[in-house]
């Protein structure tokens, strides 16, 4: 199965996370792109976003990483396409989050409504996720 991983990675902490959990991942068996490694090298906003759309568009997982002050905003529209992709397209598509964050914006929850509506699940540690992702 493909997984599309969407979330912060910009500074070096982000990346390690993405890359270790990615390994993980792929230790189940599963084909990740993540952006940081797969993405195409030039800087150009055009490139990275088809190629994105394009892996975003043909993945059966959408796993978005959710931790942060606030989720990372193109992750956050990676979602809202891929979402609609999954209402209009391709309903088997699973989109899930990651959020071991333990900061919250809003009553009685931890994330935007608009967010935490649009996914199938989200799990709060890493343990979970990968528990989740093997039982598939």
């Amino acid at each position: 199965m493909k997984l599309y991983f969407a979330g912060p990675l910009f500074c070096n902490a982000e990346k390690e996370f993405n890359k270790k959990l990615t390994e993980q991942i792929e230790a189940l068996g599963y084909h990740v792109f993540l952006p940081q490694r797969d993405g195409v090298s030039e800087n150009s906003p055009k490139a990275i976003f088809d190629l994105d759309k394009k892996e975003m568009m043909t993945s059966d997982i959408f796993l978005f990483v959710l931790d942060g002050r606030i989720p990372d905003e193109g992750a956050c529209v990676a979602l809202g396409m891929s979402y609609m992709h999954k209402q209009f397209v391709n309903q088997n598509i699973l989109l899930i989050g990651l959020h071991t964050d333990k900061r919250g914006a809003y009553v009685n929850s931890k994330l935007n409504p608009m967010l935490e509506a649009s996914m199938d699940s989200i799990f709060e540690s890493v343990s979970e996720l990968l528990k989740y992702l093997s039982n598939l």
